[in-house]
């Protein structure tokens, strides 16, 4: 039978000793994720280079649209001097539309290994703040809560969330300065 023990101090969760030596917590990573400035900083960014990059995708895919339609009404009318002057217009247009279909996916591209490099430094920021926390707590476990991926359930009493918000804040505000 493990022998367990509750004890709160100041303005610390409770934590449980298991056998004497085996001190929990969890973090619940979704409250992280919508209360860490630095994370709230980077979704912010990610979200201004998505909307210039879409923005900047609908301006040259409606410019190639305007020429394609010029195109198809100067075709129409026979208003090209000679069909190899049509044919040129024609491959000129096709590549402009090859180009934007490059153009997208190297952007694309791009933001998803920024949104990669985001999440490593993140999961940086964390790792790098709870080894110094933990320096004065001694916790031998520090779990992650989102949803029901990876702790079903645990008592609230056990939950360091709000001090591991506030702290990274804390050192986030400071690093900015």
């Amino acid at each position: 039978k493990a022998d367990t023990q509750t004890t709160t101090t100041g303005g610390e969760a409770a934590a449980a000793t298991v056998s004497g030596d085996l001190k929990i917590a969890y973090v619940e990573v979704d409250t992280l994720l919508s209360k860490y400035n630095f994370c709230i900083d980077l979704n912010e960014a990610m979200m201004k280079k998505e909307e210039n990059i879409r923005m900047t995708l609908n301006q040259k895919a409606a410019a190639l649209d305007k020429e394609q339609k010029e195109f198809q009404k100067k075709y129409e009318s026979n208003a090209f001097l000679s069909p190899e002057r049509a044919q040129q217009e024609y491959n000129r247009l096709a590549k402009m539309e090859q180009d934007l279909q490059e153009l997208s996916n190297k952007l694309q591209n791009g933001l998803m290994e920024d949104n990669n490099a985001n999440s490593l430094l993140f999961r940086d920021s964390i790792n790098a703040f709870l080894k110094e926390y933990n320096k004065t707590r001694g916790y031998s476990l520090i779990f992650s809560n989102t949803g029901f991926d990876n702790l079903l359930y645990a008592d609230s009493a056990y939950n360091i969330t709000k001090e591991i918000v506030d702290g990274l804040n804390a050192r986030y505000s400071s690093a900015k300065k």
